[in-house]
């Protein structure tokens, strides 16, 4: 049986390497300055009270009750677990970019489960699937490196809209959202992801390209099948219409760009001609999932 590239000796040990510098560089959180607004009983001091029957007497302030006659309790930031969302599209017109696309999920969840956060994996189509369902702790990362090795494109098109209502159906809570994906969503984008923002999750989006995508080398009278949806269309493709193209896939990465800009989304762009440690790293290095 042969060895799983997700689970190699070698690929392991790069993982292994970007965990450590995300300890170095964020504390070990996916993103750094992630505070609750709860008070209670955690370690980080955040405001005084009122003293009253019943609250716990070791966190009375005894120095300003000797001052001042007042007895006050210290309120602390509670420590919350950090709860991760990697949403990866796995639409037909990811085929060949879902090998990298596969490693860079890899890579964040290896780095979430390594550091005792919890990890949910999604997979973007036509609907919404459940890929690693709920997981925590550093034994799950080899079944969740196996599970993710094992996805496959499926589906009949980019439904974003009806994929991510369902998202956000199941999750009230607020957690981290890395949505991995081309961004070649007929329905768009945008107020899907707006709709992430407003029930408060933090949204960060990884747009993957392949180098053949950027360009139209095709010459001639040509019967273009679309991958997703199957629709076929007969056009004529010279100079003028290759150059077209590569003006339209200049300004949809522009709008996606200027969109995340302005909704307050991070976002890292990458052909999949790079290695994917060193977008991982690239992301670590500018300050984790922020924007």
């Amino acid at each position: 049986m042969s060895i799983s590239s997700l689970t190699n000796p070698g690929f392991i040990k790069k993982l292994e390497t970007l965990a450590l510098l995300s300890k170095k560089v964020l504390g070990g959180e996916l993103k750094a300055d992630r505070k609750t607004n709860k008070k209670g009983s955690g370690t980080t001091f955040a405001d005084y009270a009122e003293y009253s029957f019943g609250d716990d007497y070791r966190n009375i302030d005894w120095n300003i009750y000797a001052r001042l006659e007042n007895m006050v309790i210290k309120l602390f930031e509670l420590e919350e677990d950090i709860r991760i969302f990697i949403l990866l599209d796995i639409s037909p017109s990811m085929n060949k970019k879902l090998p990298q696309a596969k490693k860079i999920a890899a890579a964040l969840s290896y780095i979430a489960l390594n550091h005792l956060d919890h990890l949910t994996i999604y997979g973007i189509s036509d609907q919404l699937k459940t890929i690693v369902k709920p997981s925590h702790g550093r034994n799950r990362i080899f079944p969740m490196l196996e599970t993710l090795e094992a996805v496959e494109c499926e589906g009949h098109d980019t439904n974003f809209s009806e994929s991510l209502k369902t998202f956000y159906m199941r999750h009230r809570r607020p957690g981290i959202c890395v949505v991995i994906s081309d961004f070649f969503v007929p329905d768009g984008y945008s107020r899907t992801l707006d709709h992430l923002m407003w029930n408060r999750h933090d949204v960060y989006c990884i747009q993957l390209q392949h180098p053949d995508e950027q360009q139209c080398i095709i010459r001639g009278d040509i019967e273009f099948k679309c991958i997703e949806s199957g629709a076929t269309k007969r056009v004529t493709v010279g100079p003028r219409e290759a150059a077209r193209y590569a003006v339209a896939m200049e300004q949809w990465n522009r709008e996606l760009q200027q969109n995340c800009a302005k909704q307050g989304i991070g976002l890292a762009t990458a052909s999949t001609e790079v290695p994917f440690e060193e977008i991982i790293r690239h992301i670590l290095l500018r300050g984790g999932l922020v924007t």
